[in-house]
């Protein structure tokens, strides 16, 4: 166990948009250290996003990343032999965590030629209100309102 919690390291904000953000999000898609191809695939999805909506791609992505923020989330905890699901408030830093997290995700599962092409759909579908990532979302909400009654078992 350590002693003290590690130290976060600053993340360098993006060339194009100046945003740590999307640095954050750049890190997620990225596999085996490949950043300049994640990135190529993050500005490619932004510029399809902007050509389906006639918007900022941008924007439509700040909109989804906060559609698909959760605020609530259920954590297991065993009492007396029983396992409980407890509703919890999520940390904000593990709120955006999530929400990257999941947008990447679904939209790897999404049908699609190109990664661009399907995190583009993903996005548009998360800032109307619809799409894998989305659902996710409100299924965690759910479970955290049907878990209500275990609120006060609070970790």
């Amino acid at each position: 166990m350590r002693k003290a919690q590690a130290k976060k390291l600053p993340l360098a904000p993006d060339a194009k948009y100046n945003d740590k953000l999307v640095t954050r999000f750049v890190n997620n898609i990225m596999w085996q250290g490949k950043k300049s191809v994640a990135f190529e695939i993050f500005y490619d999805a932004l510029d399809k996003v902007a050509k389906i909506t006639n918007e900022d791609g941008y924007e439509i992505w700040k909109k989804a990343i906060s559609n698909v923020t959760p605020g609530v989330e259920v954590r297991s905890r065993r009492i007396g032999g029983a396992t409980f699901q407890i509703p919890s408030e999520v940390r904000p830093d593990r709120k955006i965590s999530l929400s990257i997290k999941w947008l990447v995700r679904y939209s790897r599962e999404r049908n699609g030629r190109s990664m661009a092409d399907k995190l583009a759909n993903e996005i548009v579908a998360a800032a109307k209100g619809e799409g894998g990532a989305f659902k996710k979302k409100e299924d965690t909400h759910r479970m955290a309102e049907a878990n209500k009654a275990f609120s006060h078992f609070k970790i």
